[in-house]
């Protein structure tokens, strides 16, 4: 989902402080909390409530998240100063224990200060430890709580446990200019908000952010806005449940723009003031959108949204509202289609459908980067010998750097072998299977089971009982071996 690993292979080869005192937010904006009963709809036909007394911690990244805590619901409510980098805000988190403990464990940078929690109409003590936020309140298994927690400070970035050099750094990164834009994949999120950071914890998010007049915050989901003496208020709800790594937020001058896609799809593009030309190649994507739904099924949100933020080139399938890195527009307006509907697949394969487990990466990735290659070919603009060169050639070498795409390298995250050495292990089950078969299948796998997290025992078990066919020994080689099938 991030950005360009074709320049790791280049690396490897060569709220203003003095502003008036807003009017309280719900004399403004309605409500923005997402509403409980929302939990008990239901999302689509795959969806499940979520994390289990089974649940176990990431097998890659176990030590961020905690499979104890549930998390259903985020209401973040969020100030910006500009002038002295400084978030303040207080995150509500409506939550399911997994199991009978003494203790609430959330993730949270050190950069952050806890000035209160509560837990349901109690005041609870708690400790800060790194990134460990420990709250003491014993809570019981199944049980649901509500946690609220009062924070500040100077939210700043993670090391990214990979050598790519397009995101070295995850989380919340702010410009010269105070201007704002997040990637959390895999465990960002945490730099600016409480989050249980395990990708199979799914939950339901409202954002409402508070910036300096003149600025807009943006996030995922569907806007309100206003406007109290000198600050913007946004406010942004979801009805669709996603991992925190899937959470985005942009703050600057930005403006924007809007298509309507398929079906009366709202298409919402940001774009940095003074920038609309970086519009240009968005209006392509209702077609693209289109093609798309052609091969996958319905779209499986409600909009779509692109914010371009300056200064990277790191991009993201942020659902609703895709982050992209303005600086690739250096690559010409081909490369950004391309990349764009790259991160729209992801809305099919990482949004609704999304991994358990981090080791199942490549289930985001492959498919990603076989439909782009589709779609580049659809296009006119790189003939199929090309990819199926490309995803052929260096697929032992990208094995030997970072690992098997299944049993990568924890500190190479995201690379090569977890896109390319994917889709090339999918060009080999669509022989082994068959071609219609093949596409069936991949689009049915994520309109059957939209809104859940998933892994590759269910997806090569559901796909066994689609074609009939005895496949675990093919994906065991495929994502596991160090050394290609030929």
């Amino acid at each position: 989902m991030l950005r360009r690993p074709l320049a790791v292979l280049a690396a490897l080869t060569a709220l203003a402080t003095t502003a008036a005192v807003a009017a309280p937010a719900s004399a403004v904006l309605p409500d923005h909390r997402a509403p409980v009963s929302l939990l008990s709809s239901t999302f689509g036909p795959g969806y499940s409530p979520g994390l289990t007394a089974d649940s176990t911690a990431d097998s890659v990244y176990g030590e961020h998240g905690d499979p104890g805590v549930d998390v259903l619901t985020y209401n973040l409510d969020l100030r910006y100063a500009s002038s002295s980098r400084t978030l303040s805000g207080t995150a509500l988190l409506h939550l399911r224990a997994t199991r009978t403990a003494a203790q609430i464990h959330l993730d949270l940078a050190h950069a952050m200060s806890v000035s209160s929690v509560k837990v349901g109409a109690l005041d609870a003590a708690s400790t800060h430890d790194g990134n460990d936020l420990v709250i003491t309140s014993p809570v019981s298994q199944d049980q649901t709580y509500d946690v609220a927690i009062t924070y500040s400070g100077k939210p700043g970035t993670l090391r990214s446990p990979s050598s790519r050099v397009d995101l070295p750094r995850v989380g919340w990164h702010t410009e010269a200019n105070g201007w704002v834009w997040t990637v959390q994949e895999p465990y960002g999120a945490s730099t600016w908000y409480p989050a249980n950071e395990l990708v199979a914890d799914k939950a339901i998010y409202s954002v409402q952010l508070n910036v300096p007049d003149k600025w807009v915050g943006i996030s995922n989901g569907t806007m309100t806005r206003a406007h109290v003496g000198t600050r913007t208020i946004t406010r942004f709800t979801n009805v669709h449940p996603m991992p925190a790594y899937l959470t985005t937020v942009a703050i600057g001058d930005y403006r924007k723009t809007t298509q309507t896609g398929p079906h009366g799809l709202p298409m919402t593009y940001w774009y940095p003031k003074g920038r609309s030309e970086l519009t240009q190649p968005l209006k392509t994507l209702p077609k693209a959108m289109t093609w798309l739904e052609g091969k996958l099924g319905p779209y499986p949100f409600e909009r779509v949204g692109v914010v371009l933020t300056p200064g990277s080139i790191a991009a993201a399938g942020t659902p609703t509202m895709i982050t992209f890195g303005a600086n690739n527009f250096g690559y010409g307006n081909r490369d950004v289609r391309e990349q764009l509907v790259h991160q729209l697949i992801h809305a099919w394969y990482g949004g609704t459908v999304t991994p358990s487990d981090w080791r199942d990466l490549w289930m985001n990735e492959g498919m990603a980067t076989y439909l782009q290659a589709r779609y580049s070919t659809h296009m006119g603009w790189k003939p199929w010998q090309h990819w199926s060169r490309e995803f052929n050639r260096n697929d032992p070498y990208w094995r030997e750097i970072y690992g098997p795409p299944g049993a990568y390298f924890r500190t190479q995250f995201n690379q090569r072998n977890v896109s390319y050495c994917s889709a090339r292990m999918l060009l080999r089950l669509r022989n082994i299977i068959g071609a219609t078969r093949f596409d069936r299948a991949m689009r049915t796998w994520p309109q059957t089971h939209l809104d859940s997290s998933r892994n590759r025992t269910g997806y090569v078990s559901w796909l066994e009982g689609k074609t009939g066919k005895e496949l675990s020994k093919f994906f065991a080689t495929e994502l596991n071996d160090a050394k290609p099938t030929l």
